[in-house]
């Protein structure tokens, strides 16, 4: 059980919580929620020791091992399984015990060790962190490879790795997600499932939140709230209450003026005196209900593009690599506005590659690549977080974008992606990798692309960005190619996916669940394929290019019906807004006053026209609806 009581921690001038009570019981699996900055890995830290509470405590039970991933790892000669191994104290110190016993001939201790090392399943070990390795996208020839051989995102999978391999009791991850791919994304999700210990997990992947947490402890406002079930049940709970909270609020507002405009009228009438007065005082004792907090810092849109030329990029046979070696060959590929791509496939199968050579950055080996000539790509890659001038402002880094505009225009922009005073001005160098990524984002998003390639977007972003990124792309017109491991954004707005492996691109058929499922198959595989499963192979290559087909001509067949649906959709969106608007006007108290009794009849009627308009495109959306599902059936 972990206990907090009372709790309050500040981090120089802010105090980041303030009076925390929760209890965390034995293999609960919570998910620890809040935007970035408020004190979630500082939670962290104060578990581990490596912080000190200003008042409260912690209650840990004695003897409690904690596991926790590294943030930095040496460069170091020790292999990557023998690394892994470390993780596992209780296995080390019985391996030196060993060793000196068998130094010293010591017979009795040894077989007392001996069966020590059979309770803790410690000669499984070796296999048990190969498992770890394998599961976290290392192959078996990496597992004899030095540490220091590995880079900093395979390094940052090896100290997981050790984490996991650690007989915990507690288990503090911090964006395990980060420098993983959806493979490997999907490997540990269903690692952590079976964990027997107590998980607490800091993440801004909702479906990894979701498949994984059964308790969500949400940090705002100084304070820690645990809620049952996990990250969507979660936030519909938190959405009911903040939609009561703000409806309360309004109501109260409307109260308010009301009670001010009476006081106004009539405090100088001696008869309405005493009732003005009473009215003042209701004012003073009433408590104000403090506005919900629904709207996110970030509020954006993709700009409309200059130019939507069709076809966008065309692949004809297309090979392409590195030291004229190719990865991927036979590439065709025809990139239209409005497709919305998923790039799918093992760690290494060539999913950033095409990304590369889509944006520019590779030549094709073989075949050929005709990009449009009015294309202009919007290109997002975690290296471009380190090609920013560090010793310009993200204004700065605008201006150079265009140069026309106003600085008012363009601090306006940035403020939709949270860089608001100072932060639009000061150096991007003390910039986090999550601020850095919105200011690339940022960048990418002014420049009106008609094409978005992204490859793992969503990095070091938290939620709130994560869905404001999501409800831009929904209504970004464009074409885009995905690459990500965060399921909930490629279910949000692609709806093509394309499988990268073996050497070739091929469309798949089936859903990221699906996915999931030809993961395990894969993984079940043999390392070594004799010559029939090779024919095999080829049949069933032969048999999906004929589904692929057959798929491809379903979907044309379609079309009509899609389109149609995306107009009413756009329909709806239109006189939902008109509806919202309307209402606002007349939810003024000044236009039931008698000199605006013509401006209220107009609005009413406005106001019917809307609603049955809206009611009427509804009914078509679900007609539309209802014929697409039969026909996918």
């Amino acid at each position: 059980m972990l206990k907090f009581s009372q709790l309050s921690l500040r981090r120089g001038s802010r105090e980041l919580l303030q009076d925390v009570n929760f209890t965390i019981h034995n293999g609960q699996k919570v998910g620890i929620t809040g935007s970035n900055g408020v004190g979630k890995s500082s939670l962290f830290a104060l578990i581990l020791g490596q912080l000190h509470a200003d008042a409260g405590d912690i209650f840990l039970p004695k003897d409690l091992v904690i596991a926790h991933v590294a943030q930095e790892t040496l460069a170091l000669d020790t292999s990557a399984i023998e690394y892994v191994l470390d993780g596992d104290v209780q296995l080390r110190q019985l391996e030196e015990k060993i060793r000196n016993a068998e130094k010293n001939n010591e017979g009795e201790t040894l077989a007392h060790l001996y069966s020590e090392m059979e309770a803790i399943d410690g000669y499984t070990a070796n296999s048990r962190a190969a498992t770890l390795l394998s599961g976290l996208g290392f192959t078996t020839a990496q597992e004899d490879v030095a540490v220091k051989q590995f880079s900093g995102g395979w390094r940052m999978r090896l100290n997981l790795a050790q984490a996991l391999m650690c007989r915990s009791d507690i288990l503090l991850l911090d964006e395990p997600t980060n420098h993983l791919d959806l493979d490997a994304v999907i490997w540990l999700e269903t690692w952590l499932k079976n964990y027997k210990g107590t998980l607490l997990l800091i993440s801004h992947d909702r479906d990894f939140l979701d498949n994984v947490a059964d308790q969500i402890a949400h940090i705002e406002n100084q304070g820690v709230t645990l809620y049952s079930g996990n990250y969507s049940a979660f936030e519909i709970r938190r959405a009911e209450y903040l939609a009561t909270q703000q409806s309360a609020y309004e109501k109260q507002q409307r109260e308010v003026q009301h009670m001010h405009k009476f006081v106004e009228r009539f405090r100088a009438k001696a008869t309405k005196a005493k009732q003005a007065q009473s009215r003042i005082k209701a004012l003073e004792r009433m408590e104000l209900i403090a506005p919900a907090h629904v709207d996110s810092p970030f509020n954006f849109h993709f700009r409309q593009a200059d130019k939507m030329p069709n076809p966008l990029i065309t692949l004809v046979d297309a090979a392409i690599g590195y030291n004229e070696q190719p990865l991927l060959s036979n590439i065709k590929l025809t990139i239209h506005p409005g497709d919305r791509i998923g790039l799918l496939g093992h760690n290494g199968a060539g999913k950033s590659t095409l990304i590369k050579l889509l944006s520019g950055e590779l030549q094709v080996l073989k075949g050929d690549l005709t990009p449009a000539k009015e294309l202009n790509i919007g290109y997002f890659a975690q290296h471009q977080l380190e090609q920013l001038d560090f010793e310009a402002s993200p204004l700065l880094h605008l201006q150079r974008i265009d140069p026309k505009a106003t600085e008012s225009d363009l601090r306006k922009y940035l403020g939709g992606f949270a860089f608001n005073n100072d932060m639009a001005i000061d150096p991007v160098a003390p910039l986090s990798g999550g601020e850095k990524a919105r200011l690339v984002l940022a960048l990418v998003v002014y420049q009106k692309p008609n094409l978005l390639l992204l490859d793992e977007p969503t990095n070091h972003l938290d939620l709130e960005m994560r869905h404001a990124l999501t409800v831009a792309m929904q209504e970004y017109e464009g074409a885009m190619i995905i690459v990500s491991h965060d399921r909930h954004l490629l279910r949000t707005v692609t709806d093509t996916l394309l499988l990268v492996a073996d050497g070739s691109v091929s469309e798949f058929d089936g859903s990221l669940d699906d996915y999931r499922q030809w993961l395990s198959q894969q993984n079940k595989k043999s390392s070594v394929i004799t010559t029939e499963e090779k024919t095999n192979n080829n049949n069933d290559a032969q048999n999906k290019k004929q589904i692929r087909q057959s798929s491809a001509e379903k979907r044309k067949s379609l079309k009509p019906l899609q389109n149609k649906l995306k107009k009413l959709e756009k329909q709806m969106q239109e006189l939902s807004s008109s509806k919202e608007s309307l209402e606002q006007k007349l939810a003024n108290n000044d236009i039931y006053s008698e000199s605006n009794k013509d401006a209220l009849k107009k609005l009413l009627q406005e106001q019917g026209q809307v609603e049955s308009s809206l009611q009427q495109v509804e009914m078509d959306w679900l007609e539309v609806s209802e014929e697409l599902e039969s026909a996918n059936g």
